[in-house]
């Protein structure tokens, strides 16, 4: 009860005001204030952090689909070609310059970077709150050009409300955001201002920046440079903590609202089972099976809680996916069905079977389980729309530091620590431990365990191997009728290719930035 009140107090305070006689108070007849009388007090501190909030989970859903379209782990899916052509265009490598999806994340990082900088212009550090409210600007800072750097590379980096005469802003270079983004998170960590949680299971005090979330993204910045010392350092600070362990609870409730702040949460975006306070995510609703195509009157009653009256089946997982979880843990692995279910599971078991005559595009008979639409968790029953959805949206697991760290040690630092932090994410999904580990364990315990999570595309790219896996990605796209796979549609351009390491930045800004240039290739 305490963190739906909190977090409702939190969001709601950046249209609040601290009491009937600060409502009162103009300074003169026609001023309404400005910046010049906000940013003084504890509360005004509060409302700004909780916009800098909010504009970052108002990005969660364009970040989403961005980040795993372009990986390979999911067909884009929908309800035939063209349904979801945006995703398509992104899943296939047929994207332009002018792309909604690509448009509208480079645009809300530098809304977080607007906000944030509001906060670290205005807000002075002689209060407790203020100092956090600062330090908390700074990881969101820096966690928007960190996206910034890893996916357009050359993007401005922007550490200052800009005035009219800045507005051009040119090109940065990727060493000179890294800086900044160090800078940001060092500042943040060594403030002495964000609060760290009280024990493993404290699930209230990490619904908002911590210290340790803080060290694990300066720990990954480090890492995706290479920095792999400092990187050790800053990762294993944040397992040394003991103040987070993987979740022991079902595995594919992982992103379940139940398991909400669990103890593997590093940060959450918040979405508060409040029926007062609705929160509308299309997540949810996109990525839910197609369940139009499918056959619900004879739905097995263990399986009641399913929302079977809703879903657009984007994102469906790829057969190579499930291959690479039969490779590691076998057909029969706690993983890999706690994460994806086969067609035979749906048709036999569920009893949901794809109807006769009907078929699910963008798909090879597999759907996933763990990002599965529950009745139990929609805030707004309405048949084919539950958007109003209350799990929190993952943006950062504490099996990514254990497997991060682990590569950081297998670079020049303790191969017995790699190994100890890939067994223990072995070891939840129910899997022998390894005598020893190498780059190659990593990165498959890596794909599976946060597989459709966000971080397949980044890491594929810096370790240069996007090119080989992604190349012939969207040749074919494959359509189900739960008898057989057919081709549905042939691209004759597809794939990666050596421009794709850099997005391209998008076409308005160029046209209205005459400063900056195109990223190679576009």
């Amino acid at each position: 009860m305490k963190i739906r009140y909190y977090i409702a107090a939190l969001l709601l305070a950046c249209v609040a005001t601290t009491s009937c006689e600060s409502e009162l108070d103009i300074p003169k007849h026609g001023n309404l204030g400005g910046m010049d009388l906000f940013y003084k007090t504890d509360a005004d501190a509060e409302s700004a952090l909780a916009s800098v909030y909010l504009s970052w989970r108002d990005a969660q859903y364009n970040w989403y689909f961005l980040k795993n379209a372009l990986a390979d782990d999911a067909w884009a899916g929908g309800g035939q070609r063209g349904d979801n052509a945006d995703v398509e265009k992104l899943n296939e490598y047929t994207f332009g310059t002018e792309h909604g999806l690509i448009s509208g994340v480079y645009t809300s990082m530098y809304s977080i970077i607007y906000n944030a900088n509001l906060i670290l212009d205005n807000v002075a550090d002689d209060t407790d709150v203020k100092k956090r409210a600062r330090a908390e600007a700074k990881y969101f800072r820096a966690w928007a050009h960190f996206e910034l750097v890893t996916l357009w590379g050359t993007a401005p980096a922007i550490d200052h409300v800009l005035n009219a005469s800045e507005y051009r802003q040119p090109n940065s270079t990727p060493e000179a955001t890294w800086t900044l983004i160090e800078t940001d998170l060092t500042e943040a960590v060594s403030s002495g201002a964000l609060h760290s949680k009280s024990n493993v299971n404290d699930n209230e005090t990490g619904i908002r920046v911590t210290k340790e979330a803080a060290q694990a993204l300066l720990g990954k910045s480090y890492l995706f440079q290479g920095k792999w010392s400092e990187a050790r350092q800053a990762l294993d600070a944040v397992i040394s903590s003991k103040l987070y362990d993987l979740y022991r609870g079902d595995y594919g409730d992982i992103l379940k609202s139940k398991s909400n702040n669990n103890t593997e949460s590093i940060i959450e975006m918040q979405v508060p089972f409040d029926m007062n306070n609705q929160v509308f995510n299309f997540y949810n609703l996109m990525v839910g099976w197609r369940f139009d195509q499918m056959d619900a009157s004879n739905v097995n009653p263990a399986y009641s809680d399913l929302a079977t009256d809703a879903g657009y089946g984007f994102m469906n997982p790829r057969k190579t996916l499930y291959d690479a979880f039969v490779a590691r843990e076998g057909a029969d692995g706690y993983r890999l069905n706690q994460t994806m279910k086969t067609y035979a599971f749906l048709r036999d078991e569920i009893r949901l079977p794809i109807r006769s005559g009907s078929s699910v595009y963008g798909n090879e008979g597999y759907f996933y389980w763990k990002n599965r639409i529950l009745a139990s968790e929609s805030m707004l029953a309405i048949p084919n729309f539950r958007a109003a959805q209350a799990g929190n949206l993952r943006v950062m697991r504490y099996a990514e530091v254990l497997l991060l760290a682990a590569e950081a040690h297998l670079n020049g630092g303790d191969a017995g620590k790699a190994a100890d932090y890939v067994n223990q994410v072995r070891t939840r999904a129910k899997l022998s431990t390894l005598g020893s580990v190498t780059m190659d364990d990593v990165k498959i315990e890596k794909r599976l365990e946060l597989c459709d999570e966000g971080c397949r595309y980044q890491d594929l790219v810096r370790w240069g191997e996007a090119k080989s896996v992604l190349g012939q990605q969207g040749k074919e796209i494959p359509n189900f009728n739960g008898t057989q796979i057919t081709v549905a549609f042939t691209n004759t351009s597809y794939g990666f290719q050596d421009k794709h390491t850099l997005l391209p930045i998008p076409g308005r800004e160029i046209l209205l930035n005459n400063n900056i240039t195109q990223n190679p290739g576009w």
